[in-house]
């Protein structure tokens, strides 16, 4: 049923044409001179999955929509299993709160829910690997994240939530400060982010073939990014040229927030910021850097549900710097043994 991202011919194809052109430039920097003065970084934004869209929990994959397989989930079934879950009226922001009768057909990207489409309780925004809910109701917004949080635990297909910690703790949660999204934005803060269910093909190797339940347009099959599976946050980095260290391996945690300030680093530039997560300089893959970077492993767990499930979070630290592995409902999430 799954097609493995890295497998088939156009993604072999990319990649190949990925590396001709990464050889043209070295041959080029070559030709000019260069080679021995130039730093070359390579690193990719973020980890790779095929796209499920099935569920055995959703109300959403009961009904019929057009170019939908039947039994499957449609685009948009989080806003309608949370609207169905409340007892509310679903409307589509994105097309001036359109109302949607999912009854007949209709579904929408992101999703507006309430009583009325000026006065809403609950809005849900399409991300992928994972759903961002915000609750714009200050009057009963407490009380709607409780019901919100219970529908989703009831659904085989949510795996790990995170609440805004001023909605308070909440059984089977853990805040948002824990994964550091409760910022100081000028735009609203979500109140809660699901994480969906991923599960591994089978072929061996978890990373290569991790599958994901996504909230988007794409089918069944297609490729997806956005969870908390270690398929998604699994990534890979390499770096070449005077400043770094040769044949060189570094097993202290990285991410890419850490390249822009370490190649400013190696140019001597002192790049200004706002706010603290800036990533760190990596230090130990520098020549002129330092030998050990001392780093721990740590995990935070929530209190159980009602259910019994408890979200869990795997990161690891480096000073002050944290870098998320894997989170979610253990057996649900790639990396997370049940």
């Amino acid at each position: 049923m799954f097609r493995l991202p890295n497998s088939g011919p156009t993604s072999l194809a990319a990649r190949q044409n990925v590396d001709q052109n990464l050889a043209q430039i070295r041959a080029v920097l070559k030709q000019l001179n260069l080679e021995a003065s130039t730093n070359i970084f390579v690193t990719a934004d973020h980890g790779f999955s095929t796209i499920s869209k099935e569920s055995k929990t959703s109300y959403s994959r009961t009904l019929d929509y057009p170019d939908v397989m039947k039994g499957f989930l449609p685009p948009g079934f989080l806003a309608i299993d949370i609207a169905h879950g409340l007892g509310l009226s679903l409307f589509d922001p994105d097309k001036q709160n359109t109302a949607v009768d999912p009854t007949q057909g209709k579904f929408s990207k992101n999703g507006l829910i309430a009583k009325e489409a000026n006065k809403p309780d609950v809005l849900v925004a399409a991300n992928g690997g994972s759903d961002l809910i915000y609750l714009p109701n200050s009057a009963n917004n407490k009380a709607i994240a409780k019901q919100v949080v219970n529908i989703l635990l009831k659904e085989d297909y949510v795996s790990g939530l995170f609440v805004n910690d001023k909605l308070g703790s909440i059984p089977g949660t853990l805040p948002l400060s824990a994964i550091g999204l409760d910022g100081k934005s000028h735009l609203p803060s979500p109140a809660i982010v699901v994480n969906f269910r991923t599960f591994d093909t089978g072929c061996g190797d978890p990373t290569a073939c991790g599958v994901e339940v996504a909230d988007s347009s794409l089918q069944q099959g297609q490729g997806m990014h956005g969870s908390f599976s270690r398929a998604d946050t699994y990534n890979y980095m390499a770096a070449i040229g005077s400043d770094f260290k040769k044949a060189f391996v570094n097993r202290v945690p990285v991410s890419n927030a850490d390249v822009a300030i370490t190649l400013a680093k190696t140019l001597n530039l002192n790049i200004p910021h706002q706010g603290k997560l800036i990533g760190r300089v990596l230090h130990k893959s520098l020549v002129k850097g330092v030998k050990k970077v001392s780093f721990k492993s740590n995990t935070l767990t929530s209190q159980p549900s009602t259910n019994g499930l408890k979200t869990i979070l795997k990161y690891q630290i480096v000073g002050s710097t944290r870098y998320f592995d894997v989170a979610g409902f253990p057996g649900r999430t790639l990396g997370l043994a049940k």
